[in-house]
C-alpha cells in the first residue's frame, strides 16, 4: 500500500534501488545533493544537476520537464553521505512561471524499479517559492527512510544551496539556470492538461485522485501513519476517528480502519479548493457551483459543494472534506514549525561546534540569526494556516445552517421545521471536533448509519479538565442525558417503525434523564430494572440476533417469525455492570460483537472502573465500542497525521423544548404507523 506522506512524516524504504517520479504543472529542473550527518553539502561535487546529472548512487534528469525521474541506488551512495535531498526548481529566464504558487502542486512518488509505488508526497502550500526540497532520503540505524520535507525558498536555487552550506551558492545556481535555459527549447515536455480537478497525473501518464499531504482510522495516514495517535486518558482505550466519505465508516467516529484522504488541494495563490477528491465520478445530480468571487478574492463557499447522489450525501462529503482540510492544514503547520526548530538547532550546533565561535560576539550573532530565521519560517507557516482556517471557517458558516436534522446541532433552526422522514438516514452527528490551533472552528463528527460499532459514553472521571470539575453524580447524569439525546436523534432520523430503543437501567438511577423518552411514549417497553429485567431484555435481543443470523446464513430471510421486530434495535445500558451476572455479561459481549451486522446496536453509559473486578475479560468489549465523553475531551486519536482531536458532545440549549416537541412528533407518527 502506498504511504501518502504529509510534511515531516517518514516511511521506511524496503528497497535500495528506487525511482523518484515527479510531476508538476510546469517544467521544473531536478537536482539532488548529498549531505553529511549535519545536512551540510561539502562541495559542488556533491550535487547532481542537469549539467552533471550523476553522483554515486544518484542520477537526475538532464532536462527541465513537467515529468521527471530520479534514479537511486542507495547501496552505491558513499558512506560519508547520510542524507540525499531531492530538489526541484523552476527554470529562470525562459518565460515560464516564476513561483510555484501559480502552478499545480508538484507531486513526487517513490517507487520500486518495477513501478510499485512505495510513498508519495503532494507538495502543497507553496506560493512565492521557486525552489523546494521535496524529499529527504536518510540513514537511520542501518536502514534508509524517506521524509516528506516540502521546504520552499523564495530566493530559488541560490538561497537553497546557500542554506545547505554550498560554497559559491549564488554563482553555482546561476550556472545551472543558464545551462538549463539554453536547452529549454528541446527539453521541455508539454505540461499535461485536461485532467479533472482534484486528479493528479503520474509520471506514466495515468491519473489518480489527488490526496495532498491530511479526523479518523488505521487512517486520520492516507496509507501510512507516522504514529498511532494520542492515547486517551487513564483507563480508556485509544479510539480512532471514523472513515472518509465513499468508504465504509471507520474515522472521527466509527473507527473501522479506513484512512482519510486530504479533501482539498491548493490552487493558484494558495487558495483551498473545496471540491472533494474522493468523489470524482459525478452522479446524475451535480453539486452546486461556488459563488463567483470578485477579482483577487477567493470563491465564496456554498453548502453542498461536493459530489453525491443527494443533498444529504453531498453535505456529508463536504463535512468530511472540511475535516480533512483542517487535518491537512494543521499537519502542514505543525511540521513546518518542527522543521524551523530543527533547522535552528542544526545551525546552532554547526556554529558552536567550532570553539573559536564561542569567543566574543560570534556565537551570540549566530544565535540571533538562527532564531530570526526560525521566527520567519514559523510566521510564514502561521500566516498560511490562518488563511486556510479562515476559508474553512467561512465554509463552516455556510454549511452549518444547511445541515439536515440528523447532522445539525440542537440549536439549529432546522429542528423547528422538523418533519418525520420517509427514508433511512445516511449519518448521525455525535458532536463536534476541533484542534487547539483554532478552537472556534468546529467540524461536525458524523458517523455512518446503521452503526457499525456500539457507543460507550464514559461516565468516569477519565482525567480531562472538564470531567475533573464535575462530581461523580453530575458526570453520570450528564452521560445519561447525552445517551437520551442520541437515542432521540436516532428515533427522529428514521422513518416510523424502522428504529426501536430498549433501555436497561438496573438500579433505576436514570429516571430523570429517561423522562423525555418515557413521557413521549417512544419506548416499546418501560426501562428494564433489576436483575430480572436485565436478563429478559438481553435474552430477547440475543434470540433476535440468533434468528436473523440463521435466516441469513440459510438464505431464508423471508421465513422469520411473524412477530419478530425487524427494525434497527438500540440497547441503552446504564450503570454497567450493576445488575449483571456472568451470563448477562457474556450476552452483552455477544450483542456487541454480533449485533451490528444484524441490526442490534449497543450504547453503554458506564465507568470502566466500576467493572474493574472483571479484569481483562471485558477488554474486548471496551475495544469494540467507540468511546465518547459527556464533556469536552481530547481522547480521539487521528493516527493518520498524529492529531489528538477534542470531542465536544452536543448540548441542548438551556430552556429549550425542542427535544420534547421532536419526540412528540415521532410518537404521533409511530402511533399512526401502527394503525
Amino acid at each position: 500500500m502506498t504511504a501518502e506522506l504529509v510534511r515531516g512524516q517518514n516511511h521506511l524504504l524496503p528497497h535500495s534501488r528506487l525511482e523518484i517520479r515527479v510531476t508538476a504543472g510546469a517544467p521544473v529542473l531536478a537536482c539532488a545533493t548529498l549531505g553529511d550527518d549535519r545536512g551540510t553539502v561539502l562541495g559542488v561535487e556533491w550535487i547532481a544537476h542537469p549539467g552533471s546529472p550523476t553522483l554515486p548512487g544518484i542520477e537526475v534528469s538532464r532536462q527541465a520537464a513537467a515529468g521527471l525521474r530520479f534514479h537511486v541506488d542507495l547501496e552505491a551512495v558513499p558512506d560519508r553521505a547520510h542524507l540525499v535531498h531531492v530538489l526541484l526548481a523552476l527554470p529562470e529566464g525562459v518565460g515560464g512561471p516564476a513561483r510555484f504558487g501559480t502552478t499545480a502542486a508538484p507531486f513526487a512518488a517513490v517507487t520500486a524499479t518495477d513501478g510499485t509505488e512505495i510513498a508519495s508526497f503532494t507538495i502543497t502550500g507553496l506560493e512565492a517559492e521557486s525552489a523546494v526540497i521535496a524529499l529527504e532520503l536518510y540513514r537511520r540505524q542501518g536502514a534508509w527512510k524517506v521524509r516528506a520535507v516540502g521546504q520552499g525558498y523564495a530566493g530559488g536555487l541560490a538561497e537553497l544551496f546557500g542554506d545547505q552550506g554550498v560554497p559559491g551558492a549564488r554563482e553555482f545556481a546561476a550556472g545551472i539556470q543558464e545551462a538549463v535555459a539554453r536547452h529549454m527549447a528541446s527539453a521541455i515536455q508539454a505540461p499535461r492538461t485536461g485532467t479533472p480537478d482534484g486528479v493528479r497525473v503520474r509520471a506514466d501518464g495515468s491519473a489518480a485522485a489527488t490526496r495532498p499531504a491530511q479526523p479518523g482510522q488505521s487512517a486520520a495516514g492516507a496509507g501510512a501513519s507516522s504514529g498511532a495517535g494520542v492515547p486517551p486518558g487513564p483507563g480508556a482505550t485509544p479510539h480512532q476517528l471514523p472513515g472518509t466519505p465513499g468508504q465504509q465508516p471507520g474515522g472521527p467516529a466509527d473507527g473501522q480502519g479506513q484512512q482519510p484522504a486530504a479533501a482539498s488541494h491548493t490552487t493558484a495563490g494558495g487558495r483551498v479548493n473545496y471540491t472533494h477528491p474522493r468523489r470524482q465520478t459525478a452522479p446524475p445530480t451535480p453539486p452546486p457551483a461556488s459563488v463567483p468571487a470578485q477579482p483577487g478574492q477567493a470563491p465564496r463557499p456554498v453548502a453542498g459543494d461536493a459530489t453525491g447522489w443527494s443533498m444529504e450525501e453531498r453535505l456529508y462529503n463536504q463535512v468530511w472534506g472540511m475535516f480533512e482540510d483542517l487535518a491537512r492544514a494543521t499537519a502542514a503547520y505543525r511540521s513546518a514549525v518542527d522543521f524551523a526548530e530543527s533547522r535552528m538547532d542544526q545551525e546552532l550546533d554547526r556554529v558552536l561546534s567550532d570553539p573559536r565561535s564561542r569567543i566574543g560576539g560570534t556565537g551570540d550573532a549566530a544565535r540571533e540569526v538562527a532564531r530570526a530565521k526560525r521566527d520567519r519560517l514559523t510566521d510564514q507557516a502561521r500566516e498560511a494556516l490562518d488563511r486556510d482556517l479562515g476559508q474553512l471557517a467561512a465554509e463552516s458558516a455556510v454549511v452549518e445552517p444547511a445541515l439536515p436534522p440528523a447532522y445539525a446541532r440542537w440549536d439549529n433552526p432546522v429542528w423547528h421545521a422538523y418533519r418525520v422522514p420517509m427514508d433511512n438516514p445516511m449519518a448521525l452527528r455525535l458532536g463536534d471536533l476541533y484542534l487547539p490551533e483554532r478552537t472556534d472552528l468546529r467540524i461536525p463528527m458524523l458517523v455512518r448509519l446503521p452503526l457499525e460499532r456500539g457507543l460507550w459514553i464514559d461516565s468516569g472521571r477519565s482525567g480531562s479538565e472538564a470531567a475533573l470539575m464535575l462530581d461523580e453524580g453530575q458526570l453520570r447524569r450528564l452521560a445519561m442525558d447525552n445517551a437520551v439525546g442520541y437515542a432521540a436523534r436516532l428515533l427522529a432520523a428514521y422513518p416510523p417503525g424502522e428504529f426501536t430503543v430498549h433501555v436497561i437501567d438496573a438500579a433505576g438511577s436514570a429516571a430523570m434523564s429517561l423522562a423525555p423518552l418515557v413521557g413521549a411514549g417512544v419506548l416499546n417497553q418501560p426501562p428494564a430494572t433489576g436483575a430480572g429485567g436485565v436478563s429478559a431484555v438481553l435474552a430477547k435481543l440475543t434470540q433476535r440476533v440468533d434468528l436473523v443470523q440463521m435466516a441469513i446464513r440459510g438464505g431464508a430471510a423471508d421465513s422469520l417469525p411473524p412477530g419478530l421486530d425487524t427494525a434497527e434495535q438500540l440497547l441503552i445500558v446504564n450503570d454497567f455492570p450493576h445488575g449483571f451476572d456472568d451470563r448477562a455479561v457474556t450476552q452483552l459481549r455477544y450483542l456487541a460483537d454480533e449485533g451490528p451486522a444484524v441490526g442490534v446496536h449497543l450504547m453503554m453509559v458506564a465507568d470502566r472502573e466500576d467493572a474493574s473486578a472483571y479484569g481483562p475479560v471485558l477488554d474486548p468489549l471496551w475495544r469494540s465500542l467507540l468511546r465518547i465523553t459527556p464533556v469536552a475531551d481530547d481522547h480521539l486519536a487521528d493516527p493518520w497525521v498524529g492529531h489528538a482531536w477534542t470531542f465536544e458532545p452536543l448540548t441542548m440549549p438551556p430552556g429549550s423544548q425542542i427535544l420534547r416537541q421532536v419526540l412528540e412528533q415521532v410518537s404521533e407518527a409511530r402511533r399512526a404507523w401502527r394503525r
